[in-house]
């Protein structure tokens, strides 16, 4: 086309360290929950039994993340914040059994690169803790720092540096209801562990620890739902194949208008699973109306080498060896436990 100039070659480059690692972090993080999601399963998998989500401005000034897991040792400390580096797998046969949440290595050096990041760690054996500082590509020297047995991990100004990507984060109300949401799965997920949460002073969850599954789900679901939830099992697990399940589902009664009541579990990883939220609604075939979805929560485990957890960034789907074992043992095991509860509606009639 006249006036169109010809494209000009520009020269292939090795991107730097920082933009490499900002790239990483749109896949990683996209939003305050998303921090949520990998700094708990980090306290997790690091042994805690309290973890306490602290959240400013909806987690957009701040997330911070305090646990009294067994630390890192202050040697550590910078690699911890380093690309690829992890402490859960050392070569690539781990990854066909993952039995932690997390695995890749890249949760803090993507964090790292969009906020200002600091890390307070101390170990069992320590005399104090230590400290390190990250903005951007510029990590401070690790200097001792008092604190108790743990980690702390805050992140604050998130993508102040990509201001382009901060623009489209949501409200502070939205995105802190965002960060509950998750913090609410992993704690469903986990009722051994305490968990509290508060945003601008305000405590807006605390459930105890060492609850057992049927009082966790009551703690976060609601006391009022107890009538209407009932226990759904099974076990069809041996060493290498089959599931068990444990879940409580809901009356047909109490179905939603959306699958935010849904909470399904793999080998206590919260995930989305079109195979299994299949399941569900066929499970309650002809029991609901179209366009309305069971009140469940639903724990599924299975050996780690029947299950794929590296096919999603963000480790939220999975990818089953047979999805056809998973599928069935799910309708069937909810389809049992309905048909042994009186499923007549109550009817009111005001006179």
């Amino acid at each position: 086309m006249p006036g169109t100039e010809a494209p000009t070659h520009r020269k292939i480059q090795r991107l730097s360290p920082l933009v490499a690692s900002q790239i990483a972090a749109g896949e990683v993080v996209e939003r305050p929950a998303s921090l949520v999601k990998e700094l708990v399963e980090n306290s997790i998998d690091a042994g805690a039994t309290r973890i306490v989500l602290e959240l400013e401005q909806g987690g957009i000034e701040m997330v911070r993340i305090v646990d009294d897991g067994f630390g890192i040792p202050p040697e550590d400390l910078p690699m911890a914040v380093a690309a690829h580096a992890t402490s859960k797998i050392s070569d690539a046969a781990d990854l066909d059994s993952i039995a932690t949440l997390g695995f890749r290595g890249e949760a803090l050096a993507s964090i790292a690169s969009v906020s200002r990041l600091s890390i307070r760690s101390r170990t069992v054996s320590a005399e104090s803790a230590f400290l390190l500082e990250v903005e951007g590509d510029k990590a401070e020297p690790v200097r001792p720092a008092s604190g108790p047995i743990g980690t702390a991990i805050t992140a604050r100004n998130l993508f102040f540096n990509t201001p382009a990507r901060r623009k489209f984060l949501r409200t502070v109300p939205t995105e802190q209801e965002r960060c509950l949401d998750c913090l609410r799965a992993i704690a469903l997920a986990n009722p051994a562990i305490g968990f509290r949460a508060e945003a601008d002073s305000r405590t807006l969850l605390d459930v105890p620890k060492d609850q057992s599954p049927r009082e966790r789900v009551l703690a976060l679901l609601g006391k009022e739902l107890a009538p209407k939830l009932f226990e759904v099992h099974a076990d069809e697990f041996d060493d290498t194949r089959g599931v068990a399940i444990w879940g409580m589902a809901g009356h047909p009664e109490i179905a939603r208008g959306s699958n935010r009541s849904q909470h399904l579990f793999i080998n206590g990883r919260p995930v989305r699973d079109r195979t299994i939220q299949h399941a569900v609604t066929e499970a309650y075939r002809g029991l609901i109306e179209p366009g309305r979805y069971p009140t469940i929560v639903l724990h599924i485990e299975m050996h780690p080498g029947a299950v794929d957890v590296n096919v999603h960034p963000a480790k939220a789907e999975v990818r089953f060896r047979d999805s056809g074992i998973v599928h069935s043992a799910v309708t069937r095991s909810i389809r049992k436990a309905l048909a042994s509860q009186d499923l007549t509606p109550l009817l009111n009639f005001v006179r």
